[in-house]
């Protein structure tokens, strides 16, 4: 029965009131944080004596070859010379933290329940299943010549053969870089080419809300002309028709035939690098951010268990995309480390219909559910009668990510979803963190709607103004964090330089986020947005210039300025100015459509410009650099805040963009 409101809810709160935590949160937690006393301790012995702190928790999480004995090595203001290490002198295999010790224990458990892009379609792997699937395509790998310290690329949906191959190339020592599957052939082509791979593995086809994905085309086209890559493995999902180089291609089900179901894994060092995984960067090129074996694996064990209070016999959800970093830590690595039973989910939240998320969390009693702010604000919109239609009453925790929730969307979930019983972590974290950095813990931590609250052990953040003063207190200024912690990723792939740039110029001595953040009189931190000139949409971090190149590859179109601006769905939507060729003439609608097919083929899928304004002009200095906060400022919809323009080439152009404005 449909009903407007969720049953037995208490009465609504305002959406930044403080909200304890509910009483069913803390039954039968077995948390070393659950009270904010308890968090208090914890973080001070992280932050005062990281080496003892961090080896009690690797050396009790991890399965290792060789105990470290070292801590961290390193630190922010000697990273121009050397990386910062953890658990330098350990040795290890992530596969036997993930598989191999839970055998005995955990055998019998479910390790991955899939659900399908069809209601009730799902798959199981027990841990012992899984084991055996990944020592299965690790020799595969092996017998195509896959070496420690090779490259793999990952190009698939969301099936459990992307968690296999992930592992299975942990397994033999091997990089795997993910790609998201709705990248298009020319950013997979220019991961391939930058990371080195020699093997693609791919799938036939995806699936996704009904519509099937291009994979293997899509890789075709990205492997024309390139002679590097040897193999492309190729699982099938589909059955659809495809393409097929005989020299080059295998089928997964007969390259895992008959191969072995017991491989020994590889001895690596706690540094050797995992994966290496692209986000966006500013300059237009992606950056192949490297997170390595031990800190990585040990940051994701310990967020993971610590912030959702993962018990045994939990059914977690992370509804995100192992081609994310989200996927890494909150699907594969981090659950399966603790030995959880980890959802991944191929569908969308509206497939069949905006019911598909709490269907699939009734009927396999979901616990802990985890997803973006797009999605609940999306399934908002929707209205409350496809929640309430669904017996709820598994769910514990509710997590966010991907970037800030609105106080609105976060109250709907509270009190639609949670029906008030479940306490939310907000969390905050990036591609370069590796894991959870600012949040919630969920027994611990009383809640504000749009607040991701407090930091997580090791991690201390600092607010700077723009003459890197400390902000001490409330205030408001650029999110730094000031130590090391052992999830952070530890350079870029062929470039430290662009990672010491990236991140350690701007303020010496500490790593700047790129985010704004405010601190609140409670010490709650509130997530801004970007400052530089990345767009967060739908927590697909892509970078102003990367529009901008596409753009201007378009004929009609001389210039392109790119800036993000408030959506009420996405969080940031994409807004373009752009400055015609000579002679053309084009409307709007026509350019956007254009433009817009464009960015898809060049981009991905997941690359829409959402307002395209045709101006005069762009904003520049004498010097000719762009003067993006107008622009901002301007698709903000707040004209009167441009602040001082007498240093533009031509203040006139000010006037015409205001003028034509599309918010």
């Amino acid at each position: 029965m449909s009903h407007d409101a969720a049953p037995n809810t208490p009465a609504r709160r305002a959406p930044t009131d403080l909200h304890p935590v509910p009483a069913r949160v803390r039954e039968g937690s077995a948390s070393s944080i659950q009270t904010l006393d308890d968090w208090r301790r914890v973080w001070m012995a992280a932050k005062t004596d990281p080496d003892a702190f961090w080896l009690r928790e690797t050396q009790a999480r991890l399965r290792w070859r060789t105990t470290p004995t070292q801590g961290l090595h390193g630190s922010f203001h000697d990273i121009a010379d050397s990386q910062v290490a953890w658990f330098a002198d350990g040795t290890l295999n992530i596969t036997e933290s993930c598989l191999d010790q839970h055998l005995e224990t955990r055998g019998d458990k479910v390790a991955i329940l899939w659900e399908g892009d069809e209601p009730g379609q799902t798959r199981t792997f027990t841990y012992r299943e899984l084991h055996a699937e990944v020592c299965r395509a690790a020799s595969a790998l092996r017998a195509l010549g896959v070496q420690k310290g090779e490259r793999v690329i990952v190009y698939m949906g969301m099936v459990p053969e992307a968690a296999v191959a992930m592992l299975a190339c942990a397994r033999i020592g091997a990089v795997h870089s993910v790609v998201f599957g709705g990248f298009s052939a020319e950013a997979l082509r220019d991961r391939v080419r930058d990371c080195g791979a020699e093997v693609v593995i791919t799938q036939d086809e995806g699936l996704r809300g009904g519509r099937s994905i291009p994979l293997k085309a899509t890789c075709d086209a990205a492997l024309e002309g390139e002679h590097g890559v040897r193999h492309v493995l190729v699982y099938r999902r589909t059955g659809g028709a495809v393409a097929w180089q005989h020299t080059r291609d295998v089928w997964w089900h007969d390259a895992l035939a008959g191969a072995s179901a017991d491989l020994p894994a590889v001895e690596t060092a706690a540094e050797d690098p995992l994966f290496v995984l692209y986000t966006s960067g500013s300059t237009g090129r992606p950056k192949g951010l490297v997170h390595t074996c031990a800190g990585y694996l040990t940051w994701a064990s310990y967020t993971h268990e610590v912030v959702f209070d993962l018990r045994e016999d939990d059914v977690y959800a992370c509804m995100a995309d192992v081609g994310w970093i989200t996927g890494h830590s909150y699907i594969v690595y981090g659950p399966l480390a603790n030995g959880a039973t980890s959802l991944m989910f191929e569908s969308t939240p509206l497939y069949p219909d905006a019911g598909r998320y709490w269907d699939t969390v009734a009927r396999h009693g979901v616990t802990i559910f985890y997803t973006a702010p797009t999605a609940i604000r999306a399934l908002a919109a929707q209205g409350d009668h496809h929640v309430t239609r669904y017996d709820l009453s598994s769910l514990r925790v509710l997590g966010t990510v991907g970037e800030p929730i609105n106080p609105e969307a976060w109250q709907w979930y509270y009190d639609v979803v949670g029906q008030g019983r479940c306490n939310i972590v907000d969390t905050w974290w990036q591609t370069e963190t590796g894991g959870i950095c600012i949040t919630p813990i969920a027994p611990a931590t009383p809640t504000k709607g749009g607040s991701a609250t407090l930091p997580n052990p090791a991690i201390v953040p600092v607010l700077l103004d723009d003459d890197a003063h400390e902000i001490v207190g409330p205030g408001e200024g650029r999110l730094c964090l000031a130590q090391p912690w052992p999830g952070m990723a530890r350079t870029v792939w062929g470039d430290h330089e662009r990672y010491v740039s990236t991140y350690f110029s701007t303020f010496p001595g500490t790593y700047f986020t790129g985010d704004g953040c405010r601190r609140d009189s409670d010490g709650y931190h509130w997530i801004t947005g970007r400052v530089d000139d990345v767009i967060n949409v739908a927590g697909h971090r892509m970078g102003t210039a990367e529009f901008e190149a596409v753009l201007v590859s378009v004929d009609a179109i001389a210039e392109a300025g790119v800036v993000g601006f408030p959506h009420p769905i996405k969080g940031q939507g994409v807004y373009a100015y752009v400055v015609l060729q000579p002679g053309q003439q084009p409307d709007d609608e026509a350019l956007l459509t254009l433009a817009n097919a464009t960015c898809r083929a060049q981009i991905g899928a997941h690359a829409r410009i959402d307002l395209l304004q045709l101006v005069p002009g762009l904003p520049k200095t004498r010097s000719g650099k762009v003067m993006r906060r107008i622009l901002r400022k301007v698709a903000e919809g707040e004209p009167d805040k441009l602040g001082d323009v007498s240093t533009l080439a031509d203040p006139s152009v000010v006037a015409a963009i205001v003028a034509g404005a599309k918010v």
